[in-house]
């Protein structure tokens, strides 16, 4: 028996929890929140008890650390004291000095998953495959485009950024996997809204060694979805849908993509869990703290990393200037402070 724990008991917690429900020999046996109501309903949902944030991991073997991204590290950093694995939500944390302690306790033995659950999705995993097929790249680009969140405190400052921070390290992460390069420098402008203390729009672009700039887009300011990563080279393209449909081409035409799993039960979870990663995360999370070891897939180096490119942006956007990769500005601010610290 896996015995899991959730801290946090907002929205993303309900998949966690329908994604734990898949896992044979899973379960979840503790719910931490700032409120009780919100504990009380995903406790009704998942099963468990509920606990302080304190008492975590409550005897938990993993807990998956779904508070706000200022709680992030110390959450995670009171799990792995523990002796339990952790699985954190994305963005990593609000500042690279919180990321650094992160990745130091891991490379003393401490045993994090970052929750980019795109990157344990079949269909992202063949999408990358075919990029890779295509050799040298001559374009890379990514789009994240959706409706401004109406939940949550997204849009407040001391959430630590806006739709870069939040939504964009989805894309973020698929285009440092993509260029299979490094990167070495950032530029990005930002846009805001004047009823929000973050910004709703923002347009990165990344420059690797290897010559190849890649362009990300990220939005608040659509009214429907639209998540895409395309790449092109003197051989191909390849252009990946995730939203409103996830589809997958090469040169116009059509690749089959993997087939989800069969889920027998009257009351499985919704196809998406699978399509998008989040049950395969949960897994591989699993697998990796039975094997005493990190995530091949996604550990806690990307998370850093993301949040890397995240902070150079802020700072390009506040400057007008490319900015350097690997980036020695502070480290203990957060985006939106690197991009409006006067505010």
């Amino acid at each position: 028996m896996t015995d899991w724990a959730l801290a946090g008991a907002g929205w993303i917690s309900a998949i966690h929890g329908l994604a734990i429900r898949t896992l044979p020999g899973s379960r979840v046996v503790a719910v931490a929140s700032r409120t009780e109501a919100s504990a009380s309903r995903r406790v009704a949902e998942t099963g468990g008890r509920i606990v302080t944030y304190e008492e975590l991991p409550a005897g938990a073997d993993l807990v998956i650390v779904a508070t706000p991204p200022a709680r992030h590290a110390a959450d995670a950093l009171r799990a792995m004291a523990a002796g339990a694995g952790v699985v954190v939500e994305k963005p990593l944390c609000t500042t690279l000095a919180d990321a650094d302690r992160l990745v130091r306790v891991v490379e003393a033995g401490g045993l994090l998953t970052y929750a980019e659950n795109l990157l344990f999705s079949d269909a992202t995993g063949s999408a990358l495959t075919e990029i890779a097929q295509l050799g040298a790249l001559t374009h890379l680009s990514a789009r994240a485009l959706q409706p401004r969140p109406t939940w949550g405190e997204f849009t407040r400052r001391h959430w630590g950024g806006g739709a870069l921070f939040d939504l964009g390290v989805h894309p973020l992460a698929l285009v440092l996997r993509a260029a299979r390069a490094t990167p070495v420098s950032v530029s990005a402008t930002f846009r805001t809204s004047p009823d929000i203390e973050v910004e709703d729009h923002a347009q990165v672009r990344i420059t690797f060694d290897n010559g190849l700039a890649a362009d990300v887009e990220v939005s608040w300011r659509d009214r429907a979805p639209v998540w895409d990563l395309q790449a092109a080279s003197d051989t191909g393209v390849v252009r990946f849908d995730l939203l409103p449909e996830v589809a997958l081409e090469r040169d116009g035409e059509p690749v089959a993509l993997p087939p989800l799993p069969a889920r027998d039960q009257d009351d499985a979870p919704p196809p998406q869990l699978d399509r998008f990663g989040y049950v395969e995360q949960l897994r591989d999370a699993e697998a990796s703290w039975r094997a005493g070891r990190a995530s091949a897939v996604s550990d806690v180096h990307l998370g850093r990393d993301v949040l890397e490119v995240v902070c150079a942006a802020s700072e390009s956007a506040r400057t007008g200037d490319e900015v350097a990769l690997p980036w020695n500005g502070p480290r203990d601010r957060s985006p939106v402070e690197l991009w409006r610290p006067e505010a």
